[in-house]
């Protein structure tokens, strides 16, 4: 009567825990066929294809994070170095200004330093100066940001370029089994066409909207670059008398007779 005892005590015990085994097995079973599904292929081309993409998925969001970096406001029009000219213009210590700005690598700092260097030529010369400078200096900085640009259009050809092989894969073993291929042999197929586009879109999305935002960013903070150096310039603007159209030479009324 013991034994049976145990014995049923050991068959509960083992039931009971049994459906907990196979579920703590069941989360790593579903775990590698993730892993096998969105990063292996059953062909040479689609599994060279997947781990492209995800390379280029990692440079894509280390190029992103070193732009967003880069092209803050504080990094390209440093608050420090122009309060630190407008003083220096306001004590007339121009070639001071002009050193400081020349040496100083920010876009605001090269727009203020070409700007200075044409102080004899007179103010048209420095508004000419800040205007080809600021156009010289925004294609420079936004010619990196094409990049992404390149890369979110590029990613999903390769997607593609992998659902088609995908696909032509799936029909030769549909044709070389006369219509009546194993399912398994199909799946291999299919599996490499839609994860090829899956990684695609992931790599271009991204890029996508990271070319967008940064680009955005960079208009908006050179065009305030520009009106900021015209801004510090405006001293050397020539006060000339300004006459109204009312103040101009009005016709006096002949006399009578």
């Amino acid at each position: 009567m013991p034994h049976q005892m145990i014995a049923g005590l050991m068959a509960g015990m083992l039931l009971g825990f049994g459906p907990i085994a196979i579920a703590q097995d069941q989360p790593e079973a579903k775990q590698i066929m993730w892993a096998e599904m969105f990063f292996w292929s059953d062909t040479f081309v689609g599994l060279m294809i997947i781990w492209v993409l995800l390379i280029l998925s990692a440079l894509s969001i280390g190029f992103t994070i070193k732009l967003t970096i880069q092209y803050r406001k504080k990094v390209l029009l440093p608050e420090e170095m122009r309060s630190q000219i407008q003083t220096m213009i306001g004590d007339r210590r121009y070639r001071e200004a002009l050193s400081i700005a020349s040496q100083d690598p920010s876009y605001l700092g090269k727009l203020t330093g070409s700007a200075l260097s044409e102080a004899a030529n007179g103010y048209g010369a420095m508004e000419r100066a800040i205007e080809e400078t600021g156009n010289a200096e925004t294609t420079r900085i936004l010619r990196p940001i094409e990049y992404l640009n390149v890369l979110g259009n590029i990613a999903p050809m390769m997607g593609l370029f992998g659902t088609v092989y995908g696909m032509i894969v799936a029909f030769q073993k549909l044709v070389s089994t006369g219509g009546n291929p194993d399912p398994v042999q199909l799946a291999g197929g299919i599996s490499t066409a839609l994860v090829t586009t899956f990684w695609g879109l992931v790599v271009a999305i991204p890029a996508l909207a990271a070319y967008a935002l940064i680009r955005n960013k960079v208009d908006s903070l050179t065009h305030e670059g520009i009106m900021i150096a015209e801004e510090m310039i405006s001293t050397f603007k020539p006060r000339g008398k300004q006459v109204s159209s009312e103040g101009r030479s009005r016709a006096t009324p002949k006399p009578e007779g």
